[in-house]
């Protein structure tokens, strides 16, 4: 069982940066899959990206790729989101998930486990 806190949402302009934090109670988090996912009003939860166990190997939704950056630190159990040119369409809750599966978590069907989430908005 893994438990996910997700923090560092709030308000910002656009132009702007935020970090997410999410932080995974467990032993084995270091095995775990991590990914980011949104959901916006009034639309479905979307993947944003994802990293594997090691942070060798990391994914980007084509909407945030170049813009937002995933890392994890293992020895903390914590896996962050850095979003910077921040635009109003990243408007959404952002949600940390996990998943024992290798490979590139696409779907919100992928994941094993969800926090419940940290909303960013983005103002124009």
């Amino acid at each position: 069982q893994v438990q996910l806190v997700e923090t560092g949402g709030g308000l910002v302009q656009a132009g702007g940066s935020l970090r997410l934090s999410c932080a995974a109670s467990g032993r084995t988090f270091s095995s775990y899959t991590m990914g980011w996912f949104r959901q916006a009003p009034g639309k479905v939860r979307e993947f944003v990206s994802a990293i594997n166990w090691s942070g060798g190997s990391t994914y980007y939704a084509d909407s945030v790729k170049g813009r937002f950056t995933i890392s994890r630190d293992n020895a903390k159990n914590t896996v962050y989101l850095q979003m910077n040119s921040l635009k109003p369409e990243d408007t959404a809750v952002y949600y940390c998930a996990a998943t024992s599966r290798g490979g590139h978590p696409g779907s919100p069907r992928d994941m094993d486990y969800w926090g419940k989430g940290t909303l960013v908005t983005v103002s124009s």
